[in-house]
């Protein structure tokens, strides 16, 4: 099972989309590492330097419909291969959504009104996240805050996350 949780990237923006995410002209690239430097390469956020922000960064949350746009496993693959294993949004595009926990990775919806919170109280400051698989909970803290919200993962969402994805699953089931 992969790591889930640790410092957070707030993204700020809904529809970011799978160009922003991996820009279409490295999806000729030989190896998941080798799309490794170009992660959210031409998302334009006011501030937001990707070489300078990414690094370390273990989740991120953002805003509505993450990973829309065109259908690919890069992009998934791209925030694997940085470390970030868990994205928290209010929704996320469909096959986005699905290739994440194909690869073993966690799509976390939360209601917008309590996204909205984490964002007025954690963001812009250094942020923590803790994650507990098995009582669906996610922990932020910061300095001078902790706050913990629960999420869902259907059944067999937790088996490809616990797996580590669609392929590690078949492999143990079929």
């Amino acid at each position: 099972m992969k790591t889930f949780g640790g410092s957070v990237l707030f993204l700020d923006r809904s529809d970011i989309n799978t160009d922003e995410i991996i820009p279409a002209k490295y999806l000729t690239e030989n190896s998941k590492e080798a799309l490794k430097p170009y992660i959210l390469e031409d998302l334009k956020l006011k501030g937001f330097d990707p070489p300078r922000d990414i690094p370390g960064k273990g989740a991120i949350v953002t805003r509505a419909n993450f990973g829309c746009g065109s259908s690919r496993e890069h992009a998934p693959w791209v925030l694997e291969m940085n470390g970030i294993n868990l994205v928290i949004a209010e929704s996320f595009a469909r096959i986005f959504r699905q290739n994440m926990y194909n690869c073993g990775m966690i799509a976390a919806e939360l209601p917008p009104d309590i996204l909205e919170g984490i964002f007025r109280k954690f963001a812009g400051k250094e942020t923590t996240l803790g994650v507990d698989i098995e009582a669906n909970t996610l922990t932020f803290t910061s300095v001078a805050s902790e706050e913990t919200v629960p999420f869902t993962l259907k059944d067999f969402e937790q088996a490809l996350v616990a797996s580590g994805g669609w392929v590690e699953y078949a492999a143990l089931h079929y």
